[in-house]
């Protein structure tokens, strides 16, 4: 989706895991975009209202305890350091808890998209919204 975007190579390893989640934030909410527009044509009102399961904390939280079990060490030690991350914000409605597993799943995200991993992203992340979808 993104390959002549971010032709750029980069390490992603070397960022923190605020900025992967800063970075994963934005992909994060195009790949929901993407997801619900192809699912059906609707008015942008009801757009917004259905991708705001999808970015929400718990939204995201539930995509959390979905995939954790699937990743690789890797992935999963990355999806720990964005969760463990101290964030100089805090949640607008929600708890912290499904705050910081949300934080988890955006580094997770930026980290993907920052290796241009984009094939095991798009998996993780049908995976993660269906699982949303399913509990919706």
């Amino acid at each position: 989706m993104f390959e002549e975007l971010n032709n750029k190579k980069v390490d992603p390893k070397v960022y923190s895991p605020l900025v992967l989640a800063y970075i994963g934030d934005a992909i994060y909410e195009i790949f929901v975009r993407d997801y619900i527009v192809k699912k059906a044509n609707a008015p942008v009102n009801k757009l917004h209202k259905e991708a705001k399961q999808y970015v929400k904390a718990s939204g995201q939280a539930k995509m959390y305890h979905k995939i954790k079990d699937i990743l690789t060490e890797e992935e999963f030690a990355v999806l720990k350091r964005g969760r463990n991350a101290r964030s100089a914000t805090s949640p607008k409605n929600g708890d912290i808890i499904e705050y910081r597993l949300a934080t988890g799943v955006e580094a997770l995200v930026g980290f993907l998209y920052l290796q241009n991993n984009n094939k095991r992203l798009a998996t993780i992340m049908e995976i993660g919204m269906k699982e949303i979808e399913r509990n919706n």
